[in-house]
């Protein structure tokens, strides 16, 4: 039985856009993208057990789309974020759906020592790593870190005004000091709970990703980190429904090299 990985043929960068899965944690997070795309909530296959992902399709433009959102825990009530439900919901939503570009979209965390404000978009560069995965073990270490492939983007950021980084996640909403040391080496500019979760899935299916990220809160702001997300929570889930439907109005008719460079030019 071939794997999706093993049936990618055709290279990463001339592969045609034509389904992309928006993957999100938090229900208040997706709603006003699935309220401005008109998505229609589908039933998921019995294969997908008793995970509570919610799957919305819809169409933009030339592209068909599937949102799936993590969905809320059963016994908490609360939305599932962090790394266990992100990877869960990526793997099922690859698998069958069979996307060709993922975006792992929600809020983030930013420093405005990097020039970061409240309500900035940004796209992924380069990687997605782990930074409150500490493995002192030869090999392990770098296993911790993690460092899956990000689709480049920079075109599609350039053309649509978006910032790029590093993302870097975790599972807190804070840090500790071995954590922010470890940003601080990888070079992150972005902090989240999800996306390197669903890389490291991506990554072993052979599926291109990338994510785009609305800033709610900044790390190094004297302001406490929860006030800030629930404060700013709505406005840049408001901007990240904005940004989302112009990433994927750019993705028509396109590959995946071609979010990297303006094919009409050649220009880098």
């Amino acid at each position: 039985m071939k794997t999706l990985a093993a049936a990618s043929i055709a290279p990463m960068q001339s592969r045609p856009i034509r389904t992309v899965a928006v993957i999100m944690a938090m229900r208040a997070e997706a709603r006003p993208f699935l309220d401005k795309i008109r998505a229609t909530e589908r039933e998921l296959p019995e294969t997908v057990g008793p995970l509570q992902i919610q799957w919305y399709d819809t169409r933009v433009g030339g592209l068909n789309v599937v949102v799936s959102v993590n969905g809320a825990d059963r016994r908490h009530g609360v939305d599932e974020i962090g790394t266990q439900p992100a990877a869960l919901n990526a793997y099922v939503t690859m698998v069958n759906r069979r996307p060709d570009l993922v975006i792992s979209a929600g809020t983030a965390g930013g420093w405005a020592s990097h020039g970061t404000q409240v309500g900035d978009v940004f796209v992924s560069r380069d990687r997605f790593v782990f930074h409150d995965r500490h493995i002192p073990l030869p090999g392990f270490d770098q296993y911790g870190v993690g460092s899956y492939p990000s689709v480049d983007a920079s075109y599609l950021a350039r053309s649509l005004r978006l910032k790029e980084g590093i993302v870097t996640t975790g599972n807190s909403l804070d840090h500790s000091a071995a954590d922010g040391r470890a940003i601080a080496a990888s070079g992150a500019s972005v902090k989240d709970m999800e996306a390197a979760a669903i890389a490291w899935v991506a990554d072993l299916l052979g599926v291109p990703m990338l994510a785009v990220k609305a800033i709610t809160d900044l790390i190094d702001a004297p302001a406490d980190t929860a006030d800030q997300f629930v404060a700013n929570l709505s406005h840049a889930s408001q901007r990240l429904s904005d940004v989302l439907v112009a990433v994927l109005e750019f993705c028509e008719d396109r590959t995946i090299g071609d979010l990297a460079h303006d094919r009409s030019s050649g220009a880098k």
